[in-house]
């Protein structure tokens, strides 16, 4: 019967959620893909610092498994294997829960600390997961009323219950505007009229004049046609021979 802790390895590397070989696991410390990082019992002190010094760049821990080379390599498929690492959080934990149970002292704190960010990581998932389903449902989050902040002292707001503008100071109370000619205009304003409403008219525009009609006479005056007698339509040669 294989061991539970080789057999957790064997299946996160056919999720894909294993580095395999030095260069591998350094690529993904320094991209802050790792979670884990494992050494064989029987690694070389040189392999040892090299973890250490990756765990720097990604933030994370390594620990020392105890199983060999030999016995890593294969469960994964090598003759042997000195270094993996684990870009899984869930299944760093899984793995870390149980070497915890072989030695409480050496893992316990590593397998802790992985157990809680693997919870977050699930809580997080599961709250994507309930947006989409929202989002596909069209559920929206309810509207509520924004609350106000309470004013200090017991003292209630000059602005009546309004957002107080910008730069205003507290406690201060604005004065209302002189209606009437005191009132300023901004740009693009129009004057207020404060006598009888009169049609405006532009500067230096001509005044309006009222449209002629013709008379009816005009209109109701029959058409006629000038007509001429066969005697007019004589051939210029002709004309020209009498004149002679």
């Amino acid at each position: 019967m294989s061991n539970p802790i080789l057999h957790m390895i064997g299946l996160a590397k056919k999720a894909g959620r294993v580095e395999l070989g030095e260069e591998p696991v350094g690529a993904a410390a320094r991209g802050h893909q790792s979670k884990l990082i494992l050494v064989a019992s029987d690694a070389a002190d040189n392999t040892c610092r090299r973890a250490a010094h990756f765990c720097e760049y990604g933030k994370m821990t390594w620990l020392q498994l105890p199983f060999t080379k030999a016995e890593l390599g294969l469960q994964v498929g090598r003759s042997t294997l000195a270094m993996l690492a684990i870009t899984d959080v869930g299944f760093a934990a899984t793995i870390t829960d149980k070497l915890a149970l072989l030695d409480l002292e050496k893992y316990g704190p590593t397998a802790a600390e992985l157990r809680v960010r693997a919870d977050r990581y699930l809580e997080r998932q599961k709250e994507q997961r309930q947006h989409e389903k929202n989002v596909l449902r069209g559920k929206t989050k309810p509207w509520a009323v924004p609350t106000q902040p309470a004013a200090k002292n017991g003292e209630k707001s000059a602005s009546n219950g309004k957002k107080p503008r910008a730069g205003a100071k507290a406690g201060s109370v604005r004065t209302p505007r002189p209606e009437g000619d005191g009132k300023r205009l901004r740009y693009g304003d129009k004057p207020r009229q404060t006598g009888p409403s009169k049609p405006q008219t532009r500067i230096g525009a001509a005044p309006m004049q009222k449209p002629s009609f013709p008379s009816k006479s005009v209109v109701g005056a029959k058409r006629f046609t000038v007509t001429r007698k066969p005697s007019d339509l004589t051939p210029r040669n002709e004309v020209a021979s009498n004149d002679e």
